[in-house]
C-alpha cells in the first residue's frame, strides 16, 4: 500500500528503508536502534531522530511489540460506543488514558468510536468499561470479546512502493 502522496513527499529513501526494516526485522538486542542504524549505515541517534520525526508528522502512528495476550492468559475485547460527533475528541481522550487500550478509531455509523482493550481478566475489562461509561456519561457501548483469534500480518515494503511510483 503506497503512502499517501502528501506523506510520500515527507520521507526520503532512507526513511523508507527504516520503516520497512522496523516492520520486518526489529532486532531484539540491548540497543536495537544502534543495530538498525548499523544496517542502514547511520548512527543510533539518527535512527531515533528519524523515527521521532516520522511519529511527529503522523506518518508513523505506533512502534511497539505485538504480544500474543492469550498466551499470557489475558482477556481482549473490542468495544464500540455511540458518541455524539461534538464529543468524539473528548471521549477518545478518556479512552486513551487506560493503559489496556491498544488503539481506538472513528468509524461511520451509529456506533462510531471503536477501541480494543486488553486486560488480565474479563472482570478487569468490565471494570474499565464501566469506568469509561461513568466518566463519559455514555452508556451505549458494545462489548465484543474475542472468541477466536484471527491475526493477519501486514507489512508494507515502502522501498518497493517508491520504485513503482
Amino acid at each position: 500500500m503506497p503512502l499517501p502522496r502528501e506523506a510520500g513527499d515527507l520521507v526520503d529513501a532512507l526513511d523508507r528503508k527504516l520503516l520497512t526494516l522496523v516492520q520486518k526485522s526489529f532486532p531484539v538486542v540491548p540497543r536495537p536502534y544502534a543495530a538498525i542504524g548499523e544496517q542502514l549505515g547511520i548512527g543510533e541517534d539518527e535512527v531515533l531522530d528519524r523515527l521521532g520525526a516520522l511519529k511527529a508528522s503522523g506518518i508513523l502512528r505506533r512502534l511497539g511489540a505485538i504480544i500474543n495476550s492469550r498466551k499470557l492468559d489475558f482477556f481482549s475485547t473490542l468495544c464500540a460506543m455511540k458518541v455524539p460527533e461534538d464529543r468524539v475528541t473528548e471521549v477518545a481522550a478518556v479512552i486513551n488514558r487506560y493503559p489496556g487500550v491498544t488503539h481506538n478509531y472513528l468509524r461511520e455509523g451509529e456506533y462510531n468510536v471503536w477501541f480494543t482493550l486488553i486486560c488480565p481478566s474479563a472482570r478487569e475489562a468490565q471494570r474499565i468499561i464501566e469506568q469509561i461509561k461513568e466518566e463519559t456519561g455514555i452508556q451505549e457501548m458494545l462489548n465484543l470479546p474475542a472468541l477466536r483469534l484471527f491475526k493477519v500480518v501486514v507489512n508494507f515494503d515502502l522501498e518497493r512502493e517508491a520504485a513503482r511510483a
